[in-house]
């Protein structure tokens, strides 16, 4: 057989480094989610460093059940033009202690393999590439988020004077 006709291996999903990453997903959220203040299911906080801003992150509960939940992540604004907001839907399993991503931007589901080449050019490895960016997007907001003073549930300064 030459080397144009022998059959290309074909992609193998690492269970493993899947499973690492929905793990550290989910640790991620939870550090996230104590920036919610009084308990509301959307929250916003900023992301800057210093006086340099880089945007706003909204979390948003979209379903509740006894051992999962369905979170909307977007960047609602950015403060550079070149950025794309990331719109990523996840799938929180809290009795695996895992966060899986479902959805991202217009694509409503993706596949754990794909073929390759394909209709819309996805990465073959394509879910874990998506919740590989999960885990890098959810680090810059835990290094770089704040949650705005108007969302704090500490009172402002006005409030303390009229209390």
């Amino acid at each position: 057989m030459g080397e144009w006709t022998m059959r290309q291996k074909s992609y193998v999903p690492d269970i493993r480094r899947f499973g690492a990453l929905c793990e550290g997903n989910y640790l991620r959220i939870c550090q996230l989610r104590k920036l919610e203040s009084n308990g509301k299911p959307v929250s916003e906080f900023e992301l800057h460093r210093g006086e340099q801003y880089f945007g706003r992150v909204r979390l948003e509960v979209l379903q509740r059940a006894r051992f999962t939940e369905t979170l909307l992540l977007e960047q609602v604004h950015n403060g550079g033009k070149w950025l794309n907001n990331p719109q990523l839907t996840v799938r929180v399993y809290h009795d695996a202690s895992m966060v899986e991503v479902i959805s991202c931007y217009r694509d409503h589901h993706i596949a754990a393999v794909n073929d390759y080449p394909n209709r819309y050019m996805h990465h073959p490895d394509e879910k874990v590439q998506v919740n590989g960016f999960l885990a890098d997007w959810l680090d810059f907001c835990l290094h770089f988020g704040h949650i705005p003073l108007t969302f704090s549930g500490w009172p402002t300064g006005d409030q303390i004077d009229q209390g």
